[in-house]
């Protein structure tokens, strides 16, 4: 009974391998029948599909009948760029066109038999792996009377199949170049590691009507993880953790952002013979949600609901050591005015700050001291952030609503109203500081201004001005008590900088004014008018309008100051002299040393 059970198995496996191999040489002729079919029907597909613009090749093909599995080996897609410009001359051409080079392209679980039969396309999964992409942006127009009578996608295809559906589609650890053919230099911003996924691309009769897909997909998803790079001038490493973006969600996240600097403050200040801020950044995570991804693909316009920066950490230092550039305004980067000159149109409704701490640093070469002030905690909203021509039609001014603590403990509110389409760069600003320590502005006030506070108390003030590129003027409120300073000699001589004893005393017992209001007075407000000087930056003007307004409450409004483009001539001799000095002196060591 057993030796017949055996005889039974054996004969069944034997009919099995038979079978097993009739399938595995029928595989085998088919694909080796099927091969020069499929090279010459994917050809053709991309040749025509793309109204000849396209034209896609690959060294192998190899293809597994059972698994319904495909690969192209050597694989290159190149657009023909006379058939552009043909179709760019009759308004036909796409914004964006190709090129494509990867070793291998993978496809998996095709359905041959459905494909043949039933005129339908199945696919589990296309990869793509380590592929070389170049995306060229053109700007082109489109002829109105035309776009409606352009074939569909699907109707192109709708001859040969009834529908394609895959449902994945990725993209591994591509090298990507886009290169921007529109403005006057060609521009290329490369990317390394970057990933796509493209999920349930559906191509049929109702998918192209369909408003929840993005380009007959359900979701397209991008990532760049670990990018790093030192900048083109050699002078900072730039840094980000990840780069994430979905269109089904309309959110695009950036985590990790780092620019740091190469070289401490002073010697960053010092490569450059005229003066340079130097910045140091780090943001947690910067958010965009809302966007119009396909407005960002086709026109590059960037729209988009919000955008969420912070927490984040922002620096910034300058020394006057060195002459500001040559004829150029720090005007032209005023927020509302570098808004205009982005190459791009841009519509953001609500820029949200929270979180963020905020340093200027000012290197004094009359100090020989770096002063310093900082914003801690800086939260708030910016709404109508934009330079499209029409949405500034329909409202021109951009508001931002902000608070923060000042030296990290006063609470500090400012409003700033920016006019988006005024060519003289007109804002109005207004804002309120609570209970403060005078003395927490030392670090500020020593180094740059040669003051030290030695007291001095403020409950309230409040501050509003109008301003525009060359000036700024408007009113302040200040309450205090027991105000005391020192005024400090500067230190260009090298002598160390130190208290002006007497001027000191004066300066307390005639000029200042130690309280607001004094005994049996009414509060003094004052006027505040201040001129910007080019080489002054927009928050520059603000706070030195303000400070100009506390001077004069304070009882010192009537000291002139020193005019700060003379006062740069001397410290640059001061400088260009000691230069000389320490040179000289190297010599004489090096002399007496051989």
């Amino acid at each position: 009974m057993t030796a017949q059970k055996n005889k039974i198995w054996v004969w069944i496996g034997s009919i099995l391998g038979i079978l097993i191999l009739i399938l595995a040489f029928g595989a085998m002729f088919l694909s080796a029948r099927w091969k020069p079919i499929l090279t010459e029907k994917i050809k053709a597909g991309v040749y025509n599909g793309s109204h000849h613009l396209y034209r896609i090749d690959f060294k192998s093909i190899n293809l597994n009948v059972i698994t319904g599995s495909m690969a192209l080996r050597d694989v290159t897609l190149t657009p023909d760029t006379a058939v552009f410009d043909s179709l760019k001359k009759k308004q036909l051409a796409p914004a964006h066109i190709f090129e494509l080079k990867l070793k291998k392209l993978q496809i998996s679980r095709v359905g041959i038999l459905t494909a043949y039969f039933k005129k339908r396309i199945e696919v589990n999964e296309i990869l793509l792996q380590k592929p070389s992409i170049n995306m060229y942006f053109n700007k082109v127009t489109k002829k109105t009377d035309s776009i409606k009578d352009e074939k569909s996608l699907y109707e192109q295809l709708s001859k040969n199949f009834e529908s394609v559906h895959i449902k994945s589609i990725k993209i591994v650890d591509a090298d990507f170049d886009y290169i921007n053919k529109t403005t006057s230099k060609k521009t290329k911003n490369s990317i390394k590691h970057l990933d796509i996924n493209v999920n349930d691309f559906l191509l049929d009769s109702l998918s192209g009507n369909d408003t929840t897909r993005f380009y007959y997909t359900k979701d397209v998803t991008f990532q760049i993880a670990g990018y790093k790079s030192v900048t083109k001038d050699k002078m900072y490493n730039m840094k980000v953790d990840t780069v994430k973006g979905s269109t089904s969600s309309k959110k695009i996240t950036v985590k990790g952002f780092q620019l740091i600097p190469l070289y401490n403050e002073l010697t960053f200040a010092r490569k450059y013979k005229i003066q340079k801020d130097r910045y140091n950044l780090s943001f947690d995570q910067v958010e965009f949600n809302g966007v119009d991804f396909i407005g960002l693909n086709t026109d590059q316009k960037l729209y988009a609901k919000s955008l969420k920066i912070g927490p984040a950490n922002v620096e910034v230092f300058m020394s006057r050591e060195s002459p500001p550039p040559p004829g150029f305004d720090k005007g032209q980067n005023y927020p509302h005015m570098a808004l205009k000159r982005l190459n791009i149109p841009v519509l953001i409704d609500t820029v949200k700050l929270k979180n963020i701490d905020v340093k200027y640093a000012e290197f004094n070469p009359a100090s020989k001291k770096t002063g310093s002030v900082n914003f801690k905690a800086l939260n708030g909203n910016i709404f109508n952030v934009t330079n499209d021509s029409l949405q500034l039609i329909k409202k021109n001014h951009a508001l931002a609503d902000l608070n923060t603590l000042l030296m990290g403990t006063g609470k500090l509110n400012v409003n700033i109203d920016f006019n988006l389409t005024d060519n003289n760069g007109a804002f109005t600003y207004s804002g309120s500081l609570g209970k403060f320590d005078m003395k927490n502005l030392n670090p500020l006030s020593k180094a740059l201004g040669l003051v030290e506070i030695e007291s001095g108390n403020i409950q309230h003030i409040d501050f509003k001005a109008n301003g525009n590129l060359r000036s700024a003027a408007g009113k302040i409120n200040m309450l205090y008590t027991n105000l005391k300073v020192k005024l400090l000699s500067d230190n260009i001589d090298g002598e160390g900088t130190k208290k002006k004893g007497v001027l000191s005393f004066l300066a307390n017992t005639i000029l200042v004014k130690d309280e607001n209001p004094q005994k049996g007075e009414t509060p003094r407000t004052a006027r505040m008018t201040n001129t910007r000087i080019n080489s002054a930056s927009f928050f520059n003007l603000m706070w030195k309008t303000v400070f100009v307004g506390i001077k004069d409450i304070v009882g010192v409004g009537i000291v002139p100051e020193k005019d700060p483009v003379k006062q740069q001539k001397v410290i640059a001799k001061k400088v260009r002299e000691q230069k000389r000095a320490d040179r000289k002196a190297a010599r004489k060591a090096r002399r007496e040393k051989n």
